[in-house]
């Protein structure tokens, strides 16, 4: 499931893969699975809209004179990530037009942003892999904390059953 996010670099492509591998492999109940892959991939994603927004903004600050560690600078960034995240899209390079969001609202030079551009699908390979993997975890435990984990499913090593237009080998 991770080498499609991975591979795919589409976090809403690989919801129902997501919702299967939570549900026949983890033993969490089909809601909370539907919940947390649909959550993940539209405003939970912590790869496309927080960690790459801020590492661009950090790197970038310096150039132009601005001290990344300060207080002045982290919570306005902080709180531009977080409002940002709720509107990018689940979609290959949607983490791209979060760094312009964010450089831009910093008022930090966009431009710069580019330089990445050609290696882009690399790092948006990670990113993506990292929100998928991030949204099963979180349905994962929310599906255990009010005890609707299937144990039996969750500590088996049950195999996926074959689809009925798949032929076993």
């Amino acid at each position: 499931m991770l080498t499609f996010a991975f591979t795919s670099r589409s976090s809403a492509g690989a919801i129902p893969m997501s919702v299967q591998t939570q549900t026949l492999r983890l033993g969490t109940s089909e809601g909370i699975a539907n919940f947390a892959a649909w959550f993940g991939a539209t405003i939970g994603q912590n790869g496309c809209a927080g960690i790459y927004p801020a590492m661009l903004a950090v790197m970038i600050a310096p150039t132009v004179g601005i001290d990344p560690y300060t207080l002045a600078f982290l919570a306005p960034l902080l709180a531009i990530i977080t409002i940002g995240s709720v509107g990018v899209a689940g979609v290959g390079g949607g983490a791209t037009f979060a760094a312009l969001i964010v450089l831009s609202s910093m008022n930090l030079p966009v431009a710069l942003a580019g330089l990445l551009i050609s290696i882009e699908p690399l790092i948006d390979m990670g990113r993506t892999a990292l929100n998928v993997s991030g949204s099963i975890a979180a349905g994962t435990v929310t599906s255990r904390v009010p005890g609707e984990t299937d144990l039996a499913v969750f500590n088996g090593d049950a195999e996926l059953p074959v689809d009925s237009d798949r032929k076993a080998a």
